[in-house]
Formats: structure tokens, sequence, C-alpha cells
């Protein structure tokens, strides 16, 4: 397992600045029972000139779900929530309303594992309205509670338990369920029953005063320069809404290494801890899957648990991987893109430091060309239809196709990558269903994608996030249009504008 001293840490942040330019960045190394390292780069304030430090209070977005997470743990360990309960059970202003009575009720466990069917955006035209990710309203402007803003209820628009859909409302209302069992508003269960006894001075569900003096303020990149955007208040307070500093995250991220035990108390049992990062949702025992409030991730046999933060220009990435006893957490008010390349670059580094070889594309393993017909075709998600995150990896769905001599898996999704298609290279020389796709051009490393028939239908599952996507069966009038070409060029995969696999209403970006 490598050390990481301050120098270290500092010269591998600035090799990394130097292809992804930050505003303001701090990179935080948190190893069990020693005091936390950190790498500061650049700007918390422009037109104040003041640099970021460890100190500085930092949006951390959706790593506000690791909490809320942790709460509705803390009240099962005392007995007052049935993880496996109908969530209704606990909720007092709205109710989660199914769209078939025939469904099954949704319960605090699928809360927890994003599979409980609530739709991404509840009401999407006030997102669309203020070009802001997610409901929100202006700073000052009181939230309206969730009571009022879903009117009662929520509509469920997935059975649950059949699909993962990340949203924000999954944690607001797990949020509700803390107040209502906890009898006491979440900014207050919070302070007492997580920030204090960890120690997190700096912290804080409201922008209070205290904090707002040190808040980096969000800038997007442009070829004028940074510009500050306006900051907004979210309607799901619960999934997306504490402020911190890189000091106190490094407390918390020592506490989930040290079985839940922090400066001034406990928060959680360590066996409460590893259930909530052990696979709770997993679509296939080949990829990691989803914890309790955790993403899950293999780094090279490391069992790492993971969550990033995005809210308009701040970006935030926690990892912890408990066996070793190393977490990484990094902030940045303002940088393109670093909604993608964050993670990898954190992950590359917790690799570094805990040992982990790199998954890289094999070639020791041979092609078994026999199974390709059984997974050629076209995948669509499984998924919400206002499922942002599974459109935008899979868009209108994903071509698996032999180009050249090649296995080829292509997305109809707006990332050019994906478009053009990636290689599916073998990864396993006892499981030919098993890829990997090399995606490290992008400096995004490597990508696990299997194939299974174990539900009659071939699909497929990545370890990027919990997708499920399902080969559509082809209709009749699509199989005698293939039937219509010699088999060469059926087997060609090409994908130009006379391609017969191509779906009725996709257009090629040339032709657009």
């Amino acid at each position: 397992m490598a050390r990481v001293d301050a120098l270290h840490l500092q010269s591998w942040v600035e090799e990394m600045l130097n292809r992804r330019p930050a505003v303001g960045l701090v990179v935080g190394v948190v190893r069990d029972g020693s005091p936390a390292s950190f790498s500061t780069h650049g700007t918390a304030d422009i037109s104040a000139k003041t640099p970021v430090t460890p100190d500085t209070v930092f949006r951390i977005g959706s790593i506000t779900k690791t909490f809320t997470a942790v709460g509705v743990m803390q009240l099962w360990e005392r007995g007052l929530v049935d993880l496996d309960a109908p969530a209704n059970d606990y909720l007092r202003t709205f109710q989660l309303v199914p769209a078939k009575s025939r469904w099954r009720p949704a319960t605090v466990r699928h809360l927890l594992t994003h599979t409980a069917g609530i739709p991404e955006l509840v009401r999407p035209l006030r997102a669309v309205r203020t070009g802001w990710f997610g409901e929100s309203v202006p700073l000052g402007q009181p939230v309206p509670s969730l009571g009022e803003f879903y009117r009662g209820g929520v509509r469920l628009v997935a059975e649950p338990g059949s699909t993962f859909t990340y949203t924000n409302h999954t944690f607001a209302t797990l949020g509700h369920i803390i107040e209502n069992v906890a009898e006491q508003p979440l900014d207050r269960y919070f302070r007492e029953h997580i920030f204090e006894p960890l120690g997190m001075t700096d912290s804080d569900l409201l922008r209070s005063p205290r904090l707002e003096a040190r808040l980096a303020i969000g800038y997007k990149l442009r070829s004028s320069g940074p510009t500050a955007v306006t900051d907004r208040q979210a309607v799901t307070p619960a999934a997306s809404s504490i402020y911190s500093t890189p000091r106190d995250m490094a407390r918390y991220v020592a506490a989930l290494l040290a079985g839940g035990t922090g400066a001034h108390g406990t928060i959680l049992k360590p066996a409460t801890l590893a259930m909530m990062m052990h696979p709770h949702y997993q679509p296939d025992p080949r990829v990691p899957g989803f914890g309790l409030g955790f993403y899950r991730m293999d780094l090279g046999g490391h069992a790492v648990a993971e969550h990033p933060g995005i809210i308009d220009r701040f970006n935030s990435q926690l990892l912890v991987a408990p066996q070793d006893g190393v977490g990484v957490i990094a902030f940045t008010n303002g940088a393109r893109n670093a909604i993608v390349w964050l993670m990898a670059e954190t992950a590359k580094l917790l690799g570094q430091l805990i040992g982990a070889p790199e998954d890289r594309i094999r070639s020791d393993v041979p092609h078994d060309p026999e199974i390709w017909g059984q997974i050629c075709g076209w995948y669509v998600p499984r998924a919400q239809r206002g499922d942002m995150q599974a459109r935008g990896l899979a868009g209108a769905g994903v071509h698996v196709l032999v180009r050249r001599g090649t296995l080829i898996l292509r997305s109809l999704s707006p990332m050019p990558a994906l478009y053009r298609g990636l290689v599916l290279h073998p990864d396993d020389e006892h499981d030919p269903y098993a890829f990997r796709v090399d995606l490290s051009a992008y400096d995004l490393g490597t990508a696990r994608v299997v194939f299974s028939r174990a539900t009659g239908n071939t699909r497929i599952y990545t370890d990027v996030v919990p997708l499920v996507l399902e080969k559509r069966k082809p209709t009749r009038r699509r199989r005698q249009r293939s039937a219509a070409y010699p088999p060469q060029i059926r087997g060609s995969g090409s994908h130009d504008q006379n391609n017969p696999t191509r779906p009725p209403g996709v257009v090629p970006p040339h032709q657009r």
C-alpha cells in the first residue's frame, strides 16, 4: 500500500490540473487513524481573491444522500424504522401513489436503493424554466414543504423494485421519514446525530450566515474566463443541500473507515455500516450494484463505496475503501465536465494508494464468435422515460454489432465516444459474455460490460451505473428487411445510411 505525503499529493493534483483546469480544487486523502492530507489549488472567490483551503465551505450536492441514509439507518438500529415496511407507513403530508393498483408497495429499502419507482423530476417545467439541475427556488425565497410541493402525493411511474432510477425525490422522501419518526427538523437531526458526534463544526443543511462568509462561489468556464453562476436552493434538501468543508468531510470519511466512530461519538455500529456498503440492488452478480445510499465499485479487486456530488458548478466526490482503511475526497467550484472526470481521477488516486491493480484491456482472452449471434442486436434501457442518467448513457438505445470483424458496442447517445462505438474486448477466460471497453482516450480508464440471458431475453449490465438494457425483439417487418440482404452485408454491421440494422427514425449525424 503506497504512502502519500503532502508533496506527492500536490504533485499528483498539479499533473491532473494540467489536463483538467479548475477555478478551485481541494483533494484530501484520509487514512484510518491518521490526520488527513490535503492539496489545495485556485480560488474560492475571484473578485475577493480568496484562495481555497481545507476550511472553505463547498456545496457537496448529492453526497448529502449518504448522510440521509446514515440517519435512516440510525433509526433502524433503534427499531423505529423497518427497511422492508411500506414507506407510506412513515409519511404524513404526502403518499407514494402507484400508477397501477397491482404493484407492490414501495419500501424504505426501495428508497435507499433508488428502486422505488419515483421519477427523476416531479415537476419538470420548474427545472426547464430555471436552467438549474433539479427543481429549485431562488435564494431568499422560502423552500416549500414536500407536502406542498408534491401536492399530497408522488406518482410512482415504475413498479417498486423493478428498475433503478437515480432521483433526488427518493432521498427527499427519506428525509421526510427521518423528520416524522424523530419528530424534529432534518437540519437539527443532522447536527445532533451526525455532525456533532463527528466534530463536523463547519457543516449544516441550511445556508447559515456563519458558513456563508466562507462559501465558495460556483463558476462556469467560458472563453472569456470564469463567470459566476446564480445559486439557488433545491426543494429536496435531504438529497442535495449540505454545506461542508473538506476538513469536516475528512472527519466524516474517517468515521466511515473506523466503523462509524468519530471524534466525539459513534454514529452507527460497524455491522450496520458494513451492511450499507454491501449490495442491496445488484442486477447481475458480475457488477457491483448499489448499497444503501452508496454506489459500489470494484477497484482491482478492492471493494469501494462512493458517491458523487453535483450541484450547479459545484462538483464533489467521496470514495472509501473500508477494508484498506483509505478514503479520498475532492471538491471543485468550477471545472468543465467534472461530472465525468472527477470520479475517474479520484478513483485512480485511490487505486494507487491501496495498491489496486489497474483494470486494463486484456490481450490474452480470445473471442468466442459462436455467441455473437446471441448478443448482437438493439438494446433499450429498462428505465423510466424521464431517467436522464440512463438516457445520457444509452440515449435512444445501444447497438451491439460486428464491424469489419470486430465486436462493437455503439450507443445512440449525445456522447460522441459512445456514438462512434467502443470495441468489446473479452475480459474473462471463463465467461465469454464478459467484456471490457477502453475509455483511456478520454482519461476515464476502462469499464466492464456483461451480457446475460438469465431472464429469457438478453440483457446488458455495466459497472459504471446499475443500468440495465434489454435486447429488443425484431419486428416482422425488420426481420423481412434484414433477410433481403446477403449474409455478408447483414453481418458487416456497417452503420451508414444503408445499414439494415439501424432502427427506424434514427438518422446518422451527417444526415441531420
